[in-house]
């Protein structure tokens, strides 16, 4: 019995000794191997890997994906002409050197989220004081990342960490001039809506008045037309009333009789003193037109 309580008992204590020494690298992990606080081995390739068991060797693990370091808050800046703005931004960054991490660190990521906190805001400062507040807003909002950017690589190379990419989230003023900067856009919104509605009336004027123009030419123009086809045309009845009553004078003046009695006696309420042997009335005589004619 106690044979068999120290073999299971010197089996636990190998197997925790194999245990010991054997460890898994993640893919997504750096490891290193240290003994005694220093590093002696870096190991970014995923698999199974042995070491001496502790306290001669450690193992520690330290993420190699790409990490994100978000302001929880808007960070305040004063401008070239002493404004504050309010902003906010974020960090892409990564282990770049796990070793200089290490040394850096100590493998302790919120001492390294910490140390890029400030050296983001140091670049920030540096940057936004050098620029008025449109430049920052817009007018050299990429070149200002640039620059931050170019500041922060540089120095979190010298504590092993990468930076891919640093943004400006939002830019915005302090709580007390914002309602002066309202004013001051709303104001000039609509000084530009009064100059393009004025610019906009006298173009529908000077449009309105060369139509005007237009249609009077046209109308003038349309009406000369008009009285020389009927000036045309008046004389072109003429010469043949001309020549139709030319062949018989005496019908003529019987047509220009009839005429003139429609004219004349147009309205039943007309009353004419007039003597009925007058010329007027001679073809209302027996014969008519014939008697005249025997004359």
């Amino acid at each position: 019995m106690n044979r068999i309580v120290a073999a299971l008992i010197a089996g636990f204590i190998a197997i925790m000794l194999l245990s010991s020494t054997v460890f898994v690298v993640d893919q997504r992990k750096y490891a290193i191997v240290f003994a005694l606080g220093e590093v002696k081995e870096v190991i970014s390739t995923p698999g199974l890997y042995f070491k001496l068991p502790p306290p001669f060797q450690n193992v520690m693990y330290l993420d190699k994906r790409v990490l994100t370091i978000d302001t929880p808050e808007p960070e305040r800046f004063i401008t070239a002409e002493k404004k504050n703005i309010l902003v906010d931004n974020f960090v892409k960054w990564r282990i770049a050197d796990p070793k200089l991490y290490f040394r850096s660190f100590g493998g302790d990521e919120s001492r390294a989220r910490n140390r890029m906190s400030q050296i983001v805001k140091a670049a920030l400062n540096d940057e936004i004081t050098k620029r008025t507040v449109r430049e920052v807003i817009s007018g050299q909002r990429g070149k200002v990342m640039e620059a931050i950017l170019a500041k922060v690589a540089l120095e979190a190379k010298a504590i092993g960490v990468g930076i891919v990419d640093v943004r400006l989230k939002r830019v915005d003023y302090v709580e007390q001039i914002n309602n002066s900067v309202y004013d001051r856009m709303k104001s000039e919104r609509v000084r530009v809506a009064n100059e393009l509605r004025s610019t906009g009336s006298a173009d529908s004027e000077k449009i309105r008045a060369d139509a005007d123009k237009q249609r009077t030419v046209i109308l003038a123009e349309a009406y000369r037309e008009a009285e020389k086809i009927r000036g045309e045309g008046d004389a072109k009845a003429s010469q043949v009333y001309a020549e139709a009553f030319g062949k018989n004078p005496e019908f003529y003046k019987f047509y220009r009789s009839l005429e003139a009695y429609r004219a004349t006696f147009k309205d039943k309420g007309d009353v004419m003193v007039v003597d009925p042997s007058s010329e007027f009335f001679k073809y209302f005589k027996g014969g008519g037109a014939a008697g005249s004619a025997k004359k």
